[in-house]
């Protein structure tokens, strides 16, 4: 199995294959609006302006999974995106990322990635206490931590890089940059 046999649902309920972005370098996201770090929509979006006509599509799944940060239905956190940051990417119906229920496509990714730490700063170590929290094992096991975990997906569909929300957007942009 490959990313590209994933498919997910558009916001109108529509099925969208991975297979539509064969070709492309991505960013797939899950994000949530009411999150400390829900500004990173902004950098995202500046990304997504420099770096869209040379390639890169960024994949917006909101997931009210982590301290119910995403608590609005799927018109509603569009709605919130578009106006206060102005997204202009693809953002998907909202989903799980963890457990029974997760969407297919982000078990791949968790299956195909490791989680590499939240790093040292006052924001990793923030992060650490709130995982250590959820699950005494985090270090070891590669589940999705938080929002705004990132994925970077290179042209032919190989996991280059996972990101946690703590790893500064200017190293997210640099690798994209690279990926392209």
């Amino acid at each position: 199995m490959t990313i590209y046999d994933h498919s997910f649902k558009a916001q109108d309920g529509s099925e969208v294959s991975m297979a539509d972005y064969k070709g492309k370098v991505l960013l797939i996201v899950n994000t949530a609006t009411g999150c400390g770090f829900t500004p990173q929509y902004d950098e995202l979006q500046d990304i997504y302006e420099a770096c869209n006509e040379k390639g890169l599509e960024i994949l917006d799944f909101p997931c009210n999974q982590f301290g119910e940060q995403a608590p609005g239905d799927d018109e509603e956190i569009h709605s919130f995106c578009t106006g206060r940051f102005g997204i202009t990417f693809p953002q998907f119906s909202k989903i799980e990322v963890n457990g029974e229920n997760a969407l297919p496509l982000f078990k791949y990714l968790v299956e195909n990635s490791k989680f590499e730490g939240f790093g040292m700063s006052p924001a990793g170590l923030a992060m650490n206490a709130v995982a250590k929290k959820m699950d005494k094992d985090y270090k070891n096991n590669s589940a999705i931590k938080w929002n705004f975990t990132k994925f970077l997906i290179s042209r032919d569909g190989k996991i280059l890089a996972r990101f946690e929300p703590t790893v500064p957007m200017k190293k997210v942009a640099e690798a994209v940059e690279a990926a392209l």
